[in-house]
């Protein structure tokens, strides 16, 4: 999946009295926004939609030279859709640490913009690591519906002070679109899913109905919940229930 050249390109033909001057950057934003979410709806998937969302980005908010999703998958956080090596490293440092924007935007639901790096007191020992890899700026920012959090978008650049204020507004636009196209293609993905697997959900269904005297409806119910609190997919929790459908729960 890919995001059209023209809704990449930064529009300068808008003619006044005769000269071409740029733009509004609002109505610009608008534009790739409309033209991001016409390619999504197209074709839903979730790497796709990923891709060109921090396409996008790098292409329209000011300063950012890279930019990567770090996902949140079964408990656990990982990079993607890098647009350079230094994106998954940069990530992979703050997991080793322990500390920096993209943890905290996930952990504490707050967007974080950076001045210089290699002196940020927030995370000192990521901060100067980051630094000497050539990254001074970041720009990250938590993706997520409702209290769904699905990760973070973070945008990096090698220049101090790279971020501004507007810079923060800009990006909070494709922070948005991001977690609303990524839920989505989440969405479509599972129901994929489900219906490639629904034998084997209908399967759990029946053991649940049987082992709890349930219905259809409630049986399918616990299925879901299983789901969201082991933070696996749905038919993966019906496949380990049709697995071990003789394990019973020990008896008080």
């Amino acid at each position: 999946m890919s995001v059209p050249d023209e809704a990449l390109a930064r529009p300068w033909d808008q003619e006044i009295d005769g000269s071409m001057v740029p733009a509004d950057p609002a109505d610009q934003l608008a534009d790739v926004l409309g033209a991001v979410a016409r390619t999504l709806a197209a074709e839903p998937d979730v790497n796709g939609t990923m891709h060109a969302i921090v396409t996008a980005a790098l292409a329209h908010v000011t300063g950012a030279e890279h930019a990567g999703i770090s996902l949140v998958e079964r408990g656990k956080v990982h990079t993607v859709a890098p647009t350079a090596d230094v994106v998954t490293e940069i990530d992979a440092l703050q997991l080793r640490l322990g500390e920096g924007p993209c943890v905290d935007a996930i952990a504490e639901h707050h967007t974080y913009r950076t001045g210089d790096l290699a002196h940020e007191a927030r995370w000192p020992a990521f901060g100067q690591a980051a630094a000497q890899r050539g990254v001074r700026s970041m720009l990250c920012y938590r993706l997520f519906v409702h209290d769904n959090t699905v990760g973070a978008l973070t945008l990096y650049a090698s220049r101090r002070d790279a971020f501004t204020e507007r810079t923060e507004q800009e990006g909070r636009l494709f922070a948005t679109h991001a977690s609303i196209a990524l839920i989505s293609a989440q969405k479509e993905a599972n129901l994929a899913a489900a219906i490639e697997h629904r034998d084997t959900i209908a399967t759990a269904k029946g053991i649940l109905m049987e082992r709890h005297a349930v219905d259809a409806a409630h049986a399918f119910r616990m299925l879901v919940e299983a789901s969201q609190h082991a933070n696996m997919k749905l038919y993966r929790v019906a496949e380990w229930l049709v697995d071990n459908r003789d394990e019973r729960p020990p008896q008080p």
